[in-house]
């Protein structure tokens, strides 16, 4: 996944200016004498709670300096002169989170790397010459799905840290999906799972989703990830035309 850069900068920016201007006053309080104070507070309050939520664990932000960032913030806001241009700073920010990102994403990808190597020796895990690795939890006595069908399955899917990013038990209902339109690492597993079958996957990055990540669903590039799967039932032609 590709960061978000102007995004994550636009988000502290608002987030450290907010806090900035109301520091100004006493104990950090300002005074609303009118409707547009209102109507202003209004939305700095909601500029930082939206921002704050955005920039957590935004790789490189630490790194910052804020009062510097506040400074040209507040000069390029009024339109006063700028040390660095716009067209500069653009390429300076891709610049430096296209580094963290490579640094971010080869740490994660070691993490992996290390992980896989240690658990292929637990008892009961199986690797496979793509590098999957599954554990059989319940052992199924049903059909096994081909590429093109649909399935009914139930997961619960983490980090390698045990970080829970997507769970259909979580939400108490299973998903339906072709086999061959989701991660490698899925499809080339549940075409070896017989129906009833629940097995624990674990997942290298390349058949999960690799360097660009899923920003939606929180999982960094370069992640290694762990499904617990459960394949319910393979969807007959007409209950999927349903």
């Amino acid at each position: 996944m590709k960061l978000r850069t102007l995004i994550y900068v636009t988000a502290l920016v608002l987030t450290v200016g907010a806090a900035g201007c109301q520091n100004s006053g006493k104990k950090g309080e300002v005074t609303l004498a009118s409707k547009n104070d209102s109507v202003s507070y209004s939305l700095g309050v909601l500029m930082g709670e939206g921002s704050k939520q955005q920039m957590k664990g935004a790789p490189g932000v630490d790194q910052l300096n804020k009062e510097i960032l506040i400074t040209a913030f507040s000069k390029a806001f009024l339109g006063d002169s700028v040390q660095i241009k716009p067209a500069i700073a653009n390429t300076t920010i891709q610049a430096f989170f296209s580094q963290v990102s490579k640094i971010e994403g080869d740490k994660d990808l070691k993490a992996g790397e290390e992980f896989l190597a240690a658990n292929k020796n637990k008892p009961g895990v199986v690797t496979l010459p793509s590098g999957l690795q599954y554990e059989i939890m319940t052992v199924g006595t049903g059909a096994k799905p081909k590429p093109e069908d649909q399935v009914k399955c139930h997961y619960h899917g983490t980090t390698i840290d045990g970080k829970v990013f997507d769970s259909s038990v979580d939400r108490g209902e299973p998903a339906v999906f072709p086999v061959n339109r989701v991660i490698p690492g899925w499809t080339e597993a549940l075409q070896l799972m017989p129906v009833g079958s629940k097995w624990k996957l674990f997942i290298p990055s390349a058949l999960a989703y690799g360097e660009q990540g899923a920003g939606q669903g929180g999982i960094k590039p370069n992640s290694t990830l762990i499904f617990e799967v459960e394949l319910l039932e393979i969807l007959k032609p007409e209950a999927v035309k349903k």
